[in-house]
């Protein structure tokens, strides 16, 4: 968390708040977030004059476009953006300062201090980690059937560790994964390579569908999450097994079950999701 809904919308959002604002200095009040370069003070002279021309994302990452500049944001577990008048008091774990021309401020907060960031020089963000090596955007016109029936036709592993490795889709985390099988009706630890061409169209259509919805409904608020603005996401009202252990099935009334896959809690329903019935035939 924050998984590719979430960082969709903070892309969206921040582009509403912050594009076109020219920074005049950078305060680093935790070094560490900085991964690239790493001096802190480097960091800051880097972005002094420049503009900030939009924000993209790519899976989980921010890439905020600047005059010959990409600053590669990553969030991890809490980060958040968000903007202020320079006059407003720092609140407690805000770790970078972005300060614009105008008297307001895009300040960086991570109670966590797992989120990171890296400069690079425009379009060589994807040579280098951590954006080289990225899987497939679900979201993008290149994740087709065919090109994700060929990913998974090597894959001897459990589907849920499969979709979660950011080297093959990326993107998709433990909720997202968790919503697109039950949509499509497989079980979290059926091997990757044994599904049927029938149910790789139905994940396949169910991972688009899935993350498509939570991108409209502004993501999931599990926890801490908030956009740019501080809303909250409205797809958790939405979500059919996520974090609903014991509770009734949607669509059969089973009870919801939560097991481990791949060292993530992992939710789904016994009899929508059989495992059974593949083993046995």
């Amino acid at each position: 968390m924050p998984e590719l809904p979430e960082v969709e919308t903070v892309k969206r959002t921040l582009n509403q708040l912050v594009q076109g604002k020219h920074i005049i200095d950078v305060t680093v009040r935790l070094p560490r977030i900085i991964q690239r370069p790493d001096d802190a003070e480097a960091f800051a002279f880097m972005l002094k004059g420049h503009t900030i021309q939009k924000v993209e994302r790519r899976g989980k990452f921010l890439r905020i476009m600047l005059d010959g500049l990409v600053l590669v944001s990553h969030l991890r577990m809490e980060g958040r953006y968000g903007l202020y008048r320079k006059e407003e008091p720092i609140e407690l774990h805000t770790h970078v300062v972005f300060h614009f021309d105008d008297g307001t401020e895009l300040r960086y907060k991570d109670v966590r201090q797992f989120g990171t960031m890296h400069i690079f020089a425009a379009g060589e963000e994807f040579n280098h980690p951590p954006l080289l090596k990225l899987g497939y955007e679900p979201l993008d016109d290149t994740f087709t059937l065919g090109a994700f029936k060929d990913m998974l036709v090597t894959k001897k592993t459990k589907i849920k560790v499969v979709l979660l490795n950011q080297a093959y889709v990326v993107g998709l985390g433990n909720i997202y994964v968790d919503e697109a099988l039950h949509r499509a009706g497989i079980h979290p630890e059926r091997a990757a390579n044994q599904l049927s061409d029938q149910e790789t169209e139905a994940l396949h259509r169910s991972i688009i569908s899935t993350l498509s919805e939570a991108v409209e409904a502004g993501g999931s608020s599990i926890k801490s999450y908030v956009n740019g603005q501080g809303e909250a996401g409205r797809f958790q009202h939405s979500l059919r097994v996520y974090g609903r252990k014991n509770e009734p099935c949607d669509q059969c009334g089973q009870a919801i079950v939560k097991t481990v896959v791949g060292g993530r809690g992992t939710h789904f329903c016994p009899d929508c999701q059989s495992l059974k019935q593949h083993i046995d035939v």
